[in-house]
Parts: structure tokens; C-alpha cells; sequence
């Protein structure tokens, strides 16, 4: 133990058998060794990993369901044990968990907003608070590596795993994925444990052409440079050791099997040294689903060479014994398995599971604590999305009667979503009791004399009734939980009956709040004028219904805003940052009334997000009007609470390269920061601007390219024009 890392690494690696190494590479799912081959089972039986430890030395293994804490300890310190103490070298397993948001494979944890969510914030303390919670909640367990943040961006909103994303701003994501990453790996409170976060899914994974899941991208490079690769690089940057590979293919190769983007981009462009663990079954997915290799054995072959480091098999031994073979017949050689099983180990050193590879049981009271649910709460009041509030029929009174309606009204699985105690979200009776639903979330603000809620199908005489007895109806509509495959949609209209709904509603002459709880934007644009006002909930989580109660109520002012476009058609979706040819019009006028934003591509645009009180931005400059490609210009704007209550202000600043040489964006956002201002009171929010690290954008290589010319800042609906001056005036644009 006195000696270094690499050393310690070299060491082992000289002792160990080419079936070690290999098994080192291989990752296997939980049901190959619990007593029933169902994921909800977290129990082992002991046969069975010894077989697979002892006789194939298996390195890893993963999945479970949402158990107590104690039966992870169980689980986990028999499966620790026959990997330590039985094992020729002794080498721990490093086990592998979807801790999406929060530790939800955890029964009794302190369940987060989904990321959708934490990017609406547009305060990424929240996503660090998500890492950081997870581990101090699972990390005994014996859960070292968690399969999170995901840094895909969400540019397709019909993409089931939309929600999964931080938006489609490669800068909010890389903000909010810096920061989950730091949360998560940087721990003290959860010492002796250390836990590896994973960027996924390298690359691209967010923008399918058909908008389902695992469904063809194509790319320019120079897109996957400007717009993909950002979010990945700063969390490299900040430290993360692991990354898990885009499911799908990228112009025609899948990514499992592309050294283009496995070694020439991520290792040798963006210098990334950590682990790459495939997705579920993505290997065997070559011969059977892309079809690009005609048996396991050819797909172990490209998949090894394009750069994968260990595969999450994860229901067979294939992988291990393809690759045995492979290495035998000298189609692989050994010297690349050590590049891999190097990895691996250095890996399980850093995380310190040589000297602690056991879990502990003596802080169980850590899970869910008050404190950590308090965060998550403060996460869902920032995370929700008022976008519609006509005569300022929110916040409702104290003594407002309320009908509660729609599918999300009593249900508890809605407002967490997939990845929630299960894959596809767990069913409602396995949620805590003391969860709240936003009907029992509003019973318990407003007391339930002054709360009903009506369910099942639309009866006019019914409804009529209960309309007539209250002064407002909560419309909680959206979705049901999904991820991956199981949540493709062929059109994000709004479910009919959910729209028919609405209209209904309000023909019966009483407001109507909409609360929208599902994963992605529905499009809304025929029933909007039906509703006083909306609220884009999204997935906030276990405390999800109280955020919203708080909200509806005026407990909490809403502070969220988009961090993506909502769509008004379902033909056609931009992201904000998209080039100008993607909404041209052949008409001078409509062109003309997109330019002065008379009229719009979107129901709502990136960033769109109203408060229960008013802030005016004023006094926008900036310190020259020229900059130099050697200095830095610094721009202030000053922004005031001009409405009766304290609020929270997200201050988003765009730029915008007027012209470029491959074409560039309207706008990107470049800087956030969220103030809290009282009534009244005013705060100079200031961007500094570096030519290269604003300003720049790659070349079709990869190379930054910086160009002379003009440039504009944007924020709160105002902009400043500078001109960036190169030191070489052949140079100019």
C-alpha cells in the first residue's frame, strides 16, 4: 500500500492469468446470481458467484431494484467477500448502479428532480447537491459506481430519454455536469468510500433522426465538436473516471464498434483516461440489431479494437469467452487487454476498494434524512416552469376552493418517472406512504374540506357539479413513467383525451390551471387559450407534489425556466441555438416578424420561465467596443425586482456570431448566474467574455477557429455589438 497507483497496477497485472484480465473486462447483471433471475431480487446465491468468480473471475457486476438499505449491506458483503478472500489475487468487484437522481435504487432514499429539472433551475448547486446525496446515501452499500450524469443532449423532444438530459445547451449541461460529477466523486462525508461517476452516453445519443431511442444519428464532425463533445470534456476536465458508450450508431457505424469516436475522439482529442463500460448487451446488439458483424465473436473483435474497456455483457458469459478465444488465435493481443485491465484496476484504486472493499451498516439513519429531503425540495420549487399566468390568477388564495382533476392528480409514480425504484419507475403501492400526490399536496395546504378531486372518465353532469362548488380547477395532466425503447411516441401532441379535457373544463366558465408532469414537452398549442395558466412540472421527484403545492399556493415563487424549446408544432422543432436557414421563410413578412419576434417557431422559447413578481434588466454595457483576441471584454447589466416580493431572477447571457465560415448559431448561451433579489432592490450581474473560450468555434478537424468580426451579447431581451480585432487582418472575415 506505500507504493504508487501505477505501481501497485503493474504489479498485479504481472501476476495475472489472460482469463483474469479478460474477467476484469466483464460486467454481469444481478440476476445471474440471485435465487429467482428477476432484477427486483437483491439476494445472492453464493454457488453461483463463486462459479462465476472463482472459474471465469469476473470484475464487476451490477443492477438491483429498490431494497432497504440493509439488504444491499447482505447482498453486497457476501458478493465482496468470495471476490476478496476466495480469489486467487484478491481483487474486489466494483459494482455498478442507475443512482439517476438521488440513490433510487434505494428503498427509503431522498429522491431528486430528474435532470430535466435540474437544468431548468439554471442553478447547478442542485446538481451537485444530487451527487453528493447519493453517495452519502449508498455509497455503505457497497455502490461504487453510479451510471450517471447523463450529458446527452435533449435537441429531439420526442426522444423518450429526454428527460434524462440537462437541455439541449451544451453549455447548461456541461455547468450542471461539472457539478454532479464534483458532488458526486468528491465526498467527505462519505468516507472511507469514494464512488465513480459516468458521463453517458458517449456521443450524440440526444439527436436521432426519427426522435426514438437507439435510432440512427447522423452527424457532421464538426457538429459532434461544437455541439456533443463540450458537456463530456468539462466533466473530464473536473475529474470523472468513467464513461458509458452511446447505445446507437453515428453515421452508419455503431458507436460500440467506432475507433473514430472511441480512440480518435475521445482518447486521442479529448484525452480521456478513464474506463469505457458498455451499455446493456450493446456488443451482441452489433450482429442482431445494427447488423455490422456476422456473430459475437466478430463484434467482441471491433468493439475491443474501436476502445471499449469492459462490457456490461451483462446475462452470459460471451463477451469473456469470445475474447479468450480472440486473444488465443492472436487477433487481439494481450498488450491491448492490458490497456484495458490498467484501467480497470486503477480504477478500483482510486475509488480505495483494495483497502475498503467491504460496505458498513452503522449509518442506515443517513438515508432519506430530513436535511437531504429539504435539498430535494428546494431542487423541485426552483425546477418548475410557470409559462402562462393571465390575470395573475396564480398564487392562489388562502381560502380558494379547489377541484383537482387528470391522470397525474393522485399519482405518485408520475411525478418521478423512469429510473424511480425500477427501470420503467416502480408501481404505485412499492412509493413511501408518506410520498405525497399533488392532490393530497394541496388537501394538505388548503385542508381537505376546501380540496376535491375527481377521477376516471370525463362525465359532463359529474364534473359539471363539482365545477360549480369550487373557484378553480388544478389540471394535472402529461405523462405515465418511461424510459429508453418503451417511451417512443409517434407524435407529442398531448393524449386527446387530455386535451378533450381541458376543453371542457373550460366551457364551464371557472379557471383552469394546467400542471403538466411528464418527461417532455407535449405540444399544447390548441388547448393553451383554454387554460389561465400552465405549469411545466416536468419530473420533480419525491417531493415533487409539495413543490408544486407550494408553488400553486405562493409559498414558493417560481423561479424555473426552460432548458429546452417547447414545441408549437409537431412537425417542427428547432433548439434555440439552431442556424438561421432553420426557420427561414420564403414570405418577406413572416421572416420579417421571426426577426423582430412578432412571431415564433416555439410555443415557448429556451429560457422562458415567469415569477410571481417582475424584473427589469437595464443599463446593459460593455467595457470597449472592440476586444482584442489577447484580452477580455466584460459586460454588466443591472437587474431589478420591480414587483411587490422576493424572487429568484436566472440571468442568462447569449452571444452571437454575426457571420462565420462554417455558419453559425442565432445564439448560444455562454453564461448563467441566479440572483434573489427583495422588492425593489437592484444587482449588477456581470459576464467577462474570452475570445477563445466564447467566442471561438471547431473546424471540421476539431481545430478552434477564432475570427474577426462582429459579435453581439444578449441578455434579458437586450443586446451590445463589439468587434473582436485579430492581430492579422488577412485573418478578417
Amino acid at each position: 500500500t506505500d507504493a504508487s497507483i501505477s505501481e501497485r497496477v503493474e504489479d498485479l497485472i504481472s501476476r495475472m492469468t489472460i482469463e483474469e484480465k479478460i474477467g476484469q473486462m466483464t460486467q454481469l447483471n444481478i440476476t445471474m446470481i440471485n435465487s429467482t433471475g428477476v432484477q427486483k431480487d437483491v439476494d445472492i446465491v453464493e454457488e453461483k458467484a463463486r462459479d462465476f468468480l472463482l472459474n471465469h473471475h469476473v470484475g464487476s457486476f451490477l443492477n438491483g431494484e429498490a431494497v432497504p438499505g440493509k439488504t444491499w449491506y447482505d447482498y453486497s458483503m457476501k458478493l465482496q467477500r468470495i471476490a476478496v478472500e476466495e480469489t486467487r489475487l484478491g481483487i474486489p468487484i466494483i459494482y455498478g448502479i442507475d443512482h439517476i437522481h438521488g440513490a433510487t435504487y434505494l428503498a427509503g432514499s431522498t429522491v431528486f428532480p430528474q435532470a430535466i429539472n435540474l437544468g431548468a433551475t439554471f442553478n447547478d448547486e442542485h446538481s451537485r447537491q444530487t451527487g453528493r446525496i447519493t453517495v452519502i446515501e449508498s455509497a455503505d452499500l457497497g455502490h461504487h459506481w453510479n451510471f450517471a450524469p447523463v450529458l446527452d443532449l435533449g435537441r429531439n423532444p420526442l426522444w423518450p430519454r429526454l428527460y434524462e438530459t440537462f437541455g439541449e445547451s451544451p453549455y447548461v449541461a456541461a455547468r450542471h455536469g461539472v457539478a454532479y460529477t464534483e458532488g458526486l466523486q468528491d465526498v467527505p462525508e462519505a468516507e472511507p468510500y469514494v464512488v465513480a461517476s459516468t458521463g453517458k452516453h458517449f456521443l450524440g445519443y440526444g439527436d436521432p433522426k426519427s426522435g426514438w431511442d437507439r435510432t440512427p444519428v447522423d452527424l457532421s464532425m464538426q457538429t459532434i465538436y461544437e455541439f456533443h463533445a463540450p458537456a463530456f470534456q468539462a466533466s473530464f476536465d473536473a475529474g470523472m473516471k468513467t464513461i458509458m458508450v452511446n447505445s446507437g450508431e453515428i453515421n452508419g457505424v455503431p458507436v460500440h464498434g467506432s475507433k473514430v469516436i472511441l480512440t480518435d475522439l475521445l482518447r486521442n482529442y479529448m484525452n480521456f483516461e478513464g474506463v469505457v463500460v458498455t451499455d446493456w448487451n450493446d456488443i451482441g446488439k452489433m450482429v442482431d440489431y445494427h447488423y455490422t458483424a456476422r456473430d459475437y465473436k466478430e463484434a467482441t473483435l471491433q468493439s475491443v479494437l474501436a476502445g471499449i474497456d469492459m462490457s456490461m455483457t451483462p446475462l452470459s458469459l460471451a463477451f469473456n469467452e469470445a475474447l479468450i478465444e480472440l486473444v488465443a488465435e492472436g487477433s487481439i493481443t494481450e498488450e491491448r487487454i492490458d490497456e484495458s485491465v490498467r484501467r480497470i484496476l486503477k480504477l478500483k484504486f482510486e475509488l480505495g476498494l483494495f483497502e475498503n472493499p467491504y460496505p458498513r451498516n452503522d449509518r442506515f439513519n443517513r438515508i432519506g434524512a430530513k436535511e437531504h429531503r429539504a435539498k430535494a425540495l428546494q431542487a423541485a420549487e426552483e425546477s418548475i416552469v410557470l409559462l402562462k399566468n393571465d390575470d395573475n390568477v396564480l398564487p392562489l388564495s388562502k381560502s380558494v376552493k379547489i377541484l383537482v382533476v387528470g391522470p397525474s392528480a393522485n399519482s405518485k409514480r408520475n411525478l418521478a418517472g423512469g429510473w424511480t425504484l425500477a427501470w420503467q419507475g416502480g408501481k404505485e403501492e412499492q412509493y413511501p406512504k408518506e410520498m405525497l400526490t399533488i392532490s393530497s399536496a394541496l388537501k394538505q395546504r388548503y385542508g381537505k374540506k376546501n380540496v376535491s378531486m375527481l377521477s376516471g372518465t370525463f362525465d359532463e353532469k359529474t364534473y359539471r357539479d363539482a365545477v360549480s362548488k369550487v373557484d378553480v380547477v388544478v389540471a394535472a395532466i402529461g405523462e405515465e413513467p418511461y424510459t429508453e425503447f418503451v417511451g417512443n411516441i409517434t407524435s407529442l401532441e398531448l393524449p386527446s383525451d387530455q386535451k378533450e379535457l381541458i376543453r371542457s373544463l373550460s366551457a364551464f366558465n371557472k379557471p383552469v390551471v394546467g400542471v403538466f408532469v411528464g418527461g417532455r414537452p407535449r405540444i399544447v398549442a390548441d388547448v393553451i387559450d383554454d387554460m389561465d395558466a400552465y405549469l411545466f412540472a416536468g419530473l420533480p421527484g419525491f417531493e415533487g407534489a409539495q413543490a408544486i403545492a407550494n408553488v400553486l399556493s405562493g409559498d414558493a415563487n417560481p423561479s424555473g425556466k426552460l432548458p429546452i424549446s417547447y414545441p408549437k408544432y409537431n412537425g417542427h422543432f428547432v433548439p434555440h441555438n439552431h442556424k438561421p436557414s432553420d426557420v427561414y421563410y420564403f414570405n418577406p413578412e413572416e421572416a420579417n416578424d421571426i426577426q423582430q419576434g412578432q412571431k415564433s417557431v416555439w410555443q415557448w422559447e429556451f429560457g422562458t420561465g415567469l415569477s410571481y413578481t417582475t424584473f427589469e434588466y437595464s443599463n446593459l454595457s460593455l467595457a470597449d467596443t472592440v476586444l482584442s483576441e489577447a484580452d477580455y471584454l466584460k459586460a454588466e447589466v443591472t437587474v431589478t425586482n420591480t414587483g411587490n416580493r422576493k424572487g429568484m431572477e436566472s440571468v442568462i447571457w447569449y452571444t452571437q456570431d454575426e457571420v462565420g465560415t462554417i455558419s453559425r448559431p442565432v445564439k448560444e448561451v455562454k453564461f448563467f448566474e441566479k440572483i434573489e433579489l427583495n422588492p425593489g432592490e437592484s444587482k449588477t450581474v456581470s459576464f467577462t467574455i474570452f475570445p477563445e473560450k466564447h467566442l471561438s468555434f471547431p473546424s471540421h478537424d476539431g481545430e478552434l477557429l477564432l475570427e474577426q468580426g462582429y459579435f453581439n451579447v444578449k441578455v434579458g431581451g437586450m443586446e451590445k455589438r463589439f468587434y473582436l480585432q485579430k492581430n492579422s487582418l488577412a485573418e478578417s472575415k
